[in-house]
């Protein structure tokens, strides 16, 4: 399970939209709540707004990172959800190479580290 994908395993999927859309949106109604009471959290949606809940995520946004910084320091990706990577590197295939692709090859890189040499200052001056 540690290498699915962050889509295909629900729980991380919620605990993302918990910590990235949920908190932030929540934490801001807390604030609006405690500085006017359930008038002032009802203001929003009945003043017409266009989009209350992102306005309300915007508020809580500052609130909610602190939040999710907290957490993280106690448990690192608690707060800030880490999302599995798979990474895979595929080596070019030398073995397929022909003796005049290789030695274009070699002569391209000593090429570079010439062009390397030339930018260095001679030995002595450094």
């Amino acid at each position: 399970m540690a290498d699915e994908p962050a889509a295909s395993n629900p729980l991380d999927q919620l605990r993302l939209t918990l910590m990235q859309e949920v908190l932030p949106v929540g934490l801001a109604m807390v604030e609006r709540a405690r500085e006017g009471g359930p008038a002032r959290v009802a203001e929003l949606f009945t003043a017409g707004a266009a989009d209350p809940l992102g306005e309300l995520r915007q508020e809580g946004e500052p609130a909610a990172r602190s939040l999710r910084d907290q957490l993280d320091q106690v448990s690192p990706g608690l707060g800030n959800p880490v999302m599995p990577v798979t990474v895979s590197v595929q080596d070019p295939d030398t073995a397929e190479m022909d003796e005049q692709e290789l030695n274009a090859m070699l002569e391209r890189i000593a090429g570079r580290l010439e062009t390397l040499r030339a930018l260095l200052p001679p030995k002595g001056q450094v």
